[in-house]
Parts: structure tokens; C-alpha cells; sequence
């Protein structure tokens, strides 16, 4: 069967020193809104800006979220309030690189989560070290 191709023009992509990084958004279906902060299963990457707590599937999705819904030209506060980041000033282009080098690969993502699950954990002695 034959798949319908889209304009290039209709994927929003940002020049960034030189890469070009897309923002095609990743090919899953958006649960309903109001679910947003449970965890489904399959869902092993949280987006940590802030008091956001979203979960999803993939990294890509964190980042495609994250870059969207957090650093839209609308929304971008100008500077990235991602846990545990120093807030300085950034350009936008300049944050969405910083989003996908510094909070958005796998092992990032996966070691933000450990960090949060510490903080939650509070008092608790660490367990089977």
C-alpha cells in the first residue's frame, strides 16, 4: 500500500549550529489529557522541566514534548528550568540543542529518574547496595 508523503514544509525543523534538528512530533497517539501525570506501562522517560512529571515512551518524545511545550516561542521562558539545571539565559536554538545534548538523550533521561526516585525517597536507607 502506498503512504501519503507530507510537504516538507509542514514539519517545523530548527537550524542549529549547523544541525538540522526535527520536530516532527514521534508517531504515537496522544492519550487523553487529563491521565497525563500516570504512568503507563512502557512508559520509562518523564520530562523533568519543572513541575511538568509527564511520562512517556521514548526519549524522542520527551524531547519533541519538552521542545514544543516548554520551549514554544510562546511558552520558552528564556531560560531552561529542566531539574537540577543551572538556569541561564539561553537563545532558543540554543536550548533546544542544550534539551537534546544535556536532558533528552537516553542516559540522561534515565539518570534524572533515578535522581528524582532519591529525592522522593526522603530518609529511606538505600536499598541492596
Amino acid at each position: 500500500f502506498f503512504f501519503q508523503s507530507t510537504p516538507a514544509t509542514s514539519i517545523p525543523t530548527v537550524q542549529v549550529q549547523g544541525q538540522q534538528i526535527n520536530l516532527q512530533p514521534p508517531s504515537y497517539t496522544a492519550a487523553s489529557q487529563h491521565a497525563e501525570q500516570m504512568k503507563k506501562p512502557g512508559q520509562n522517560f518523564m520530562c523533568l522541566w519543572q513541575s511538568c512529571k509527564k511520562w512517556f515512551q521514548t526519549p524522542s518524545q520527551v524531547f519533541y514534548h519538552a521542545a514544543t511545550e516548554h520551549g514554544g516561542k510562546d511558552v520558552y521562558p528564556g531560560q531552561c528550568l529542566w531539574e537540577g539545571c543551572e538556569p541561564f539565559q539561553r537563545q532558543r536554538f540554543s536550548f533546544i540543542t542544550h534539551l537534546q545534548d544535556k536532558h533528552c538523550s537516553r542516559d540522561a533521561l534515565l539518570a534524572g529518574l533515578k535522581q528524582d526516585e532519591q529525592g522522593q525517597a526522603g530518609n529511606q536507607k538505600p536499598s541492596n547496595k
